[in-house]
């Protein structure tokens, strides 16, 4: 079967991998550049939702968190290139006594709905970690991981590679069985969803082997070629798409503030772009209503790297199989039929 994937972001690139690894003709046509939109960034949190309200959506994420590192050691052996994964956890301080007890609470979900696979867990400081807490209390879990946005998508066009899977360039609807991976414009297409900037910035601070830290609403993820990662902001208003700004200073003197280790770090790259928001704030797959054989695979927004793998899947099996696995929340008529 020949399955054409439009779009060369994390999304488009971990299906075509999917489908190419069970045997499918593959071609991957992306209009600008591999990681041209927020897979080109500079975060690479892989972080869960929290253990509690459980949903359709928090049970695909985890299953996908846990499915990541097969995912990325298979991508890795094929092509080559490391992505960058490893699970190390997550640090989250804890500001008062009722974060504290909502914590705990938590970790009692966790035992419950993370399947003993990864734990949520209420503890002093970690060691060699510096991460400012009025209480003295964090939040470590043990689900957490981090990948690096640029080298997973070089991975994963390496690993295509060695199955004979080039990224062309281009952008005309071909014939035959289409899977649309195409980012923010895809969702204005379709309408139902658009853009939020993000910025971003990189420092050179050897923390490869700590957990990252969210604090404040801040990701801080080290990563393994001695960088550490901050951001990032959500912008609904913006002039310029792709220009950083004052906004992301401040972001950077707040992580400084806050994780005194990197106080003299130097910033080596700052970055912004666009995030793919759908109207239901949660990836969409599904066929593409009136256009045979189309189907559509979009929005990753903040989680697009962390879903890859199961959304991977979940796409290789209604693409390839016919089989409609996709739960409510992810569902493409359902976010139609909202926003019609």
């Amino acid at each position: 079967m020949q399955i054409t994937v439009m779009g060369a972001g994390i999304l488009g690139l971990s299906a075509a991998w999917e489908m190419a690894r069970r045997g499918a003709r593959v071609r991957v046509v992306e209009a600008v550049r591999v990681g041209a939109g927020s897979s080109g960034g500079l975060v690479g949190a892989l972080a869960p939702h929290v253990p509690e309200q459980w949903n359709a959506k928090k049970a695909v994420q985890l299953d996908s968190l846990l499915m990541a590192e097969g995912f990325w050691r298979a991508v890795a052996l094929a092509g080559g290139v490391d992505p960058g994964y490893a699970r190390l956890g997550r640090v989250q301080p804890l500001t008062d006594e009722a974060a504290v007890a909502l914590a705990r609470v938590r970790a009692e979900s966790a035992r419950d709905l993370w399947q003993g696979r990864a734990e949520w867990r209420v503890s002093g400081p970690v060691p060699g970690l510096r991460v400012a807490s009025a209480t003295g209390l964090y939040v470590h879990d043990t689900l957490s991981a981090r990948v690096s946005p640029r080298r997973a998508c070089d991975a994963l066009v390496a690993a295509l590679a060695a199955r004979g899977v080039m990224v062309e360039r281009g952008d005309e609807a071909p014939e035959g069985r289409v899977l649309w991976a195409t980012g923010v414009q895809g969702l204005l297409d379709l309408g139902i969803g658009g853009p939020l900037k993000g910025q971003a910035a990189l420092l050179a601070a050897d923390w490869r082997a700590a957990p990252q830290v969210f604090v404040e609403g801040l990701h801080v993820v080290p990563h393994a070629d001695g960088t550490v990662a901050v951001g990032s902001t959500s912008e609904r208003g913006f002039d310029d798409p792709v220009a950083t700004d004052g906004q992301l200073e401040s972001l950077i003197e707040r992580v400084r503030a806050l994780c005194p280790d990197l106080a003299d770090a130097p910033v080596i790259e700052r970055w912004a772009g666009l995030r793919p928001r759908s109207a239901n704030r949660a990836p969409v797959l599904g066929a593409w209503p009136g256009r045979p054989g189309w189907f559509v695979l979009n929005g990753g927004f903040k989680i697009g790297f962390g879903m890859a793998p199961k959304l991977a899947q979940m796409a290789a099996d209604l693409v390839l199989e016919g089989e409609d696995s996709v739960p409510p929340g992810f569902r493409l008529d359902e976010v139609l039929g909202k926003v019609g």
